[in-house]
């Protein structure tokens, strides 16, 4: 289905706005969500990481705030972190950049409260914002939520996991004037269900549900593989991975911000262009480093689960599971972040002998189409050897054994 049958329903400058984004077809998301929502229907819409989520209630958000002069809101976005809130916040004024008097004002921790402030009294139609962030604004009366109509939680499972589960229930009783409610989220686990059907009790009415299987159409196509190592042999993997296999940028994720610094440490030794991104880091200092790695100054990127939230670069190389995650949604959300944008990724995961039993289990459960895994491990990879020269102690010589 192509946008521009949306064209009865959806302003022409929106629909121009896709076309300049360089989107034509609609992806399965966004043709079950959009019709929905544009019709005020609550919604659960569960889709593959990557599959165009913020397009599917990007459109229908626009199209109802169109029509109002910037002033107090009229709808609300909710990101559990600051970089997907500001993804989102990008992706929302593209699609408007064809509106010229539709304002978004992207709200969150970690930047200072003044300059914000100063963009909502100057009045907008959308805010996106991480929940904290949002409520310091309400209780120092810089933002009136009086007339918001719309809610959208995006990422909803790891909002609602993160403890944010209050904030979020505070604000919704805060917009007297909500018509609609809409979870978008790439996983949804079990407990997160169990919280979650509490809370669509209370919030939602007959809300739609749509759950998007990842098949080929829908999914991006990532070729991963499996890979046994040893605690002293996984620098020396990683190394020879990227080198040998040319990778230009690439994410690793480590599980903890002292794994992420100790490996960026290690990995800048041996001569790669490497950062990392963890939760402890400024703003300035986050989006410093983001901006390098779009720009290909930083070939490797080492990132916490929680960091790496949003980010939305569409040519990754590669994703490698430096340590196995501790959660199963995790991995999903770690290995979109290659085969972006209808390009082929690939991504591997390290482990060590002790940690076969967790592995077999991630792997069974992130096969359930449930959890959204998009394709299978190839289970006849055969282990990288990597040889270190005595001649260069800082550097690798590669020979590759297969």
């Amino acid at each position: 289905m192509n946008f521009t049958e949306l064209s009865s329903s959806v302003r022409p400058e929106i629909i121009r706005a896709t076309q300049a984004m360089g989107y034509t077809e609609m992806t399965e998301i966004q043709q079950k969500a959009i019709p929905l929502m544009l019709a005020g229907h609550d919604m659960i819409a569960k889709a593959p990481t990557g599959t165009g989520k913020t397009v599917a209630f990007g459109i229908p958000i626009l199209q109802k705030a169109a029509g109002f002069p910037a002033g107090a809101p009229k709808a609300v976005v909710l990101s559990p972190t600051r970089e997907l809130a500001q993804q989102i916040a990008q992706d929302l004024t593209n699609l408007a950049q064809f509106l010229p008097e539709i304002r978004v004002v992207c709200v969150y921790g970690g930047a200072g409260l003044k300059k914000q402030q100063k963009q909502l009294k100057a009045g907008c139609q959308i805010v996106v914002a991480t929940p904290g962030r949002l409520m310091d604004h309400y209780r120092h009366h810089a933002l009136d939520l009086s007339q918001v109509t719309t809610i959208v939680l995006d990422e909803a499972d790891e909002m609602l996991n993160m403890g944010f589960y209050k904030d979020v229930r505070g604000i919704i009783d805060l917009l007297k004037s909500r018509e609609s409610l809409s979870m978008f989220s790439a996983t949804i686990s079990r407990e997160v269900l169990d919280i979650g059907c509490c809370f669509c009790r209370l919030y939602q009415h007959n809300a739609a549900e749509v759950d998007v299987q990842p098949v080929q159409e829908s999914s991006p196509k990532i070729a991963q593989y499996k890979l046994l190592t040893t605690g002293r042999d996984k620098l020396a993997d990683l190394a020879q991975i990227i080198i040998s296999k040319d990778y230009k940028r690439v994410m690793v994720f480590c599980n903890t911000k002292y794994n992420t610094g100790m490996l960026a440490n290690q990995l800048a030794r041996l001569h790669f262009n490497v950062d990392c991104l963890h939760g402890d880091l400024s703003q300035a200092e986050r989006n410093r480093i983001m901006q390098r790695f779009k720009a290909g100054e930083i070939n490797v990127l080492v990132a916490t689960d929680v960091a790496a939230r949003g980010i939305d670069v569409s040519d990754v190389d590669a994703v490698i599971n430096y340590d196995v995650p501790e959660e199963n949604e995790h991995y999903t959300h770690r290995i979109g972040r290659t085969g972006r944008a209808k390009k082929e990724g690939v991504s591997y995961l390290f482990y060590v002998p002790e940690e076969k039993k967790r592995v077999q289990e991630l792997l069974r459960l992130t096969r359930n189409t449930d959890l959204c895994t998009p394709v299978h491990f190839d289970f006849n990879h055969e282990r990288i050897v990597v040889e270190k020269q005595a001649d260069h102690a800082d550097r690798f010589q590669i020979k590759c054994y297969f």
